[in-house]
């Protein structure tokens, strides 16, 4: 829904406000949001094993109800840790099982056009990623961060029930099977060369994804632009995050689903390097959102699809689910790029950021550059 996109307008408001005197806040704050990230990829084989025991509905209730605590929780935190326990854990595990749970019951019902249908699944996230941060930076001002957090959590318990009641599996089992942890994971997935190629330059570009959603807001105060500002871009990023999706399966279904994730995550690594490297006025920050936003998220719109393709369907749930697990490394990104910042960035403060971003989106594109001519040694060949 773009909850943990937006973190980065809350993690702006702490560093200025509730946690201004606190030493290292700019490296503390980033860990709310990474470990969040940690728990929304880490559930991913629970959560297929609960929903193979008691179906999708129930499962996504589940999920719903510890999404909408979590936050409502979070409204009631005074210390960084609290909000790891409350945002990042409760929060992020219930975000998980609705993410799995949403993108392997989609796949089934489509045969043509798969990749556009994810597409516009995974796009969601695009409009919850505009929408709160122009409305969470205002209740900031006026409310307080405490009623932000609780009005945000009762927004998601209505949204995800309503996701809840219409979300259904496709031929569903009569009896359910009491699915453990060997039957989600099968282990073979990971001698599949092709796919774990596929991990790995996906980890690298990940790495430089969540870089600019955490910093974008505090890298616009300190070239002077106002809290606004700073939310404005994160939604219109987001905003073009949401035709980025669409935009990519429909393209993916034409010239293949490597190629366009090849192609896009050159771009984003691109964006980085040649706008946001000489971003210093709003106009042209707001270009770097723009590019960005539609550009660096081929791997969420083509991730199920890909996956699919290169293990097959009856591999599908493993593979998803070690797919999931090898994306914890990426949610680091944002602190390791602030250790290097708070390393080397004191002559040029921001700059490593930028330089961050790129490396990471153009060595995983090198990366996936190497599947496809796996895949398929001609270069123009639709893989």
């Amino acid at each position: 829904m773009g909850i943990n996109t937006s973190w980065c307008v809350m993690q702006a408001y702490f560093e200025e406000n509730t946690y201004k005197s606190l030493p290292n806040a700019m490296v503390i704050l980033p860990f709310v949001g990474t470990i969040g990230m940690v728990f929304l990829n880490l559930m991913g084989a629970p959560a297929q094993i609960l929903n193979s025991r008691i179906g999708c509905k129930f499962t996504l209730a589940i999920g719903t109800l510890c999404k909408g605590l979590g936050l409502i929780i979070a409204g009631w935190c005074n210390e960084p840790w609290q909000l790891i326990l409350a945002q990042s854990v409760v929060f992020g595990i219930g975000a998980s099982i609705s993410y799995v749970v949403a993108m392997s019951s989609t796949p089934p019902w489509f045969k043509k056009r798969r990749s556009l249908a994810i597409g516009i699944v995974a796009s969601g996230s695009g409009v919850g990623g505009v929408i709160f941060p122009l409305i969470m930076q205002p209740m900031n001002a006026k409310l307080g961060p405490a009623w932000t957090y609780r009005i945000l959590g009762f927004v998601v318990l209505a949204l995800d029930s309503l996701a809840t009641v219409l979300i259904r599996e496709r031929d569903a089992p009569k009896t359910r099977v009491h699915k453990g942890f060997r039957d989600i994971f099968h282990f073979d997935v990971i001698k599949d060369v092709n796919f774990v190629l596929f991990c790995v330059g996906s980890v690298i570009g990940l790495l430089g994804y969540f870089v600019p959603y955490f910093f974008l807001p505090s890298y616009a105060s300190y070239i002077g632009l106002s809290d606004a500002q700073g939310s404005a871009l994160i939604a219109v990023s987001s905003a073009c995050n949401f035709f980025g999706r669409v935009l990519i399966g429909y393209i993916a279904d034409r010239i293949g689903k490597i190629n366009t994730n090849v192609i896009f995550t050159v771009l984003g690594g691109l964006s980085c390097f040649l706008i946001w490297t000489f971003a210093w006025d709003y106009g042209t920050l707001m270009a770097f959102a723009a590019v960005f936003g539609l550009t660096c998220c081929s791997y969420f719109a083509l991730l199920s699809p890909i996956t699919m393709a290169l293990v097959g369907a009856e591999r599908f749930p493993s593979a998803l689910s070690f797919l999931l697990l090898t994306n914890i490394i990426s949610v680091f990104g944002p602190n390791i790029a602030s250790a290097v910042e708070q390393g080397v960035g004191q002559t040029n403060p921001y700059f490593s950021y930028k330089m961050f971003g790129g490396v990471c989106y153009i060595l995983g594109a090198i990366v996936l550059i190497i599947l496809k001519f796996r895949l398929d040694r001609r270069p123009w060949a639709v893989v």
